[in-house]
């Protein structure tokens, strides 16, 4: 398995911090966000971590790296945008490895501003266990914060019939974390789904996805971050201080 960190977007909620710095360098509790998920994916099987990031915040990455020393081996690669009007989006980012790297097994995705205390371990068991795709979800038991995330509705054995991205009336609280694992045949549908309609968001994929077969919800408790504002960062940084 592969894991790819999402680190393209532009984090214009968070200027000036990453007007020319990276979201996923930002440090939380004295070490870089992203370190804290390589850390969790260390333990989880994959054989090699992936970094997208853009143009701008490539040189900061190819620096980091440099004195980091991972257990997984780390391969940070540009998208060759350079602002936030001519970025891929996240499946155009996910489509540009895929297709770059020649991706054709199993693929562990995580969004690089995405904090997490669950083992991912229980997520790629149930992947395992289903045969099938899976998502991490929380419920956040918040219906007006739901609207910014994407809500699942959960059938038997936490199977996956709806998904809707960021809905201006959530159905439920329970909202999809940005960490998924995608199959490998599931890798090459989001390659078909890229060519067909271009979408932007995960969400509007795993859409596509559970239109055509079974994908299952992995539904944690454990304290999670999504790291979007100067709050949020404040908030998480007061966490992993203690």
């Amino acid at each position: 398995m592969k894991a790819l960190i999402l680190a393209a977007g532009y984090a214009t909620r968070l200027y000036p911090l990453t007007l020319n710095f990276p979201k996923p360098l930002l440090k939380v509790g004295g070490r870089p966000i992203v370190e804290h998920i390589i850390a969790k994916i260390a333990g989880a099987g994959a054989d090699e971590i992936l970094i997208v990031t853009n143009d701008r915040y490539y040189p900061s990455f190819l620096e980091w790296s440099r004195s980091y020393k991972p257990n997984v081996p780390v391969k940070i690669i540009n998208d060759g945008t350079k602002s936030n009007e001519d970025r891929l989006g996240a499946v155009g980012d996910i489509n540009f490895v895929i297709t770059n790297e020649n991706i054709k097994e199993d693929l562990l995705i995580i969004a690089g501003d995405n904090l997490f205390e669950f083992d991912i371990r229980n997520l790629a068991a149930l992947s395992m266990k289903k045969n099938s795709s899976a998502i991490a979800a929380r419920d956040i038991n918040d219906l007006e914060a739901a609207k910014r995330f994407g809500v699942l509705a959960l059938g038997k054995s936490n199977k996956i019939i709806e998904f809707a991205e960021k809905p201006a009336q959530p159905k439920s609280t329970l909202v999809s974390t940005a960490c998924y694992i995608l199959k490998k045949e599931d890798v090459e549908e989001l390659k078909k789904c890229f060519r067909e309609m271009k979408p932007d968001n995960l969400g509007d994929f795993i859409t596509y996805l559970i239109s055509k077969k079974d994908v299952y919800a992995y539904v944690f408790s454990e304290q999670w971050f999504d790291i979007g504002s100067h709050e949020q960062l404040k908030e998480a940084d007061i966490f992993y201080s203690k």
